[in-house]
């Protein structure tokens, strides 16, 4: 994207977040409703989540994975927003880019369905974890645990409930999905526990390593930064 477009695609994306976040505030939560702090620094996180999730900048394929496996990072936010905020906002990032990402869906909805629940096996239990050992110990040691979870939960529900949906709504034979898996990995026989064991483990697995170095290098002085500019806008 060019700067200008990049700048309006930025603003747009966080007048979106803030305007659904809002608008949960005021539907969900009448009784008792967020705190405008709260709104203003999840809205700043989905915002960005939204960017590293929907702009194909940010996204790229690895040759020894198939074709349909992106890399991107829209967790990063999330996972930082979990330690600083808690497992609450984390969920609201989480749900906010999928909302943003729904109407530019290439799987009618399969993908984000699925980056939706990975998402939340993620920051949910990482965010709970800190809440608890709020320590650089603990810090470390609940990043690591929500990566596990969602590692595991990730690559298990990818390999039969996801694929078996996947297949079925954008009618795509077994036999091609696992001719594009071979093509990547020769040693996938068939998409089940082969396909868990040399495509969605080590998928996740990598990709969960990059998402918890970054957020750890980044999540002090992002912290930082959002809190600051939470408290100038009240």
């Amino acid at each position: 994207m060019e700067g200008y477009n990049l700048t309006r695609f930025v603003i747009g994306c966080l007048t979106i977040v803030i305007t659904v976040l809002c608008f949960i505030n005021r539907v969900f939560f009448k009784h008792k409703p967020l705190s405008t702090k709260f709104i203003t620094r999840s809205a700043i996180l989905g915002a960005m989540s939204t960017i590293l999730y929907v702009v194909p900048y940010f996204q790229f394929h690895l040759p020894f994975f198939p074709s349909f496996l992106e890399f991107h990072f829209d967790e990063v936010p999330a996972l930082i927003a979990s330690l600083a905020y808690g497992p609450f906002s984390a969920a609201f990032v989480i749900l906010i880019k999928t909302l943003i990402k729904l109407p530019l869906t290439s799987t009618l909805g399969v993908g984000e369905l699925a980056d939706f629940i990975y998402g939340i096996l993620l920051v949910v239990p990482a965010g709970i974890i800190y809440k608890k050992m709020r320590t650089f110990k603990g810090g470390v040691l609940s990043v690591l645990c929500g990566a596990l979870i969602q590692t595991l939960g990730a690559s298990l529900i990818t390999s039969f409930p996801i694929l078996d949906f996947y297949m079925l709504v954008m009618q795509i034979p077994e036999e091609s999905l696992l001719a594009m898996c071979q093509i990547a990995n020769p040693k996938v026989t068939s998409l089940g526990w082969t396909f868990f064991g040399y495509v969605a483990l080590p998928f996740n697995a990598l990709k969960d390593v990059f998402i918890v170095i970054f957020t750890l290098l980044l999540y002090k002085k992002m912290h930082q930064i959002i809190d600051k500019i939470g408290q100038e806008k009240n």
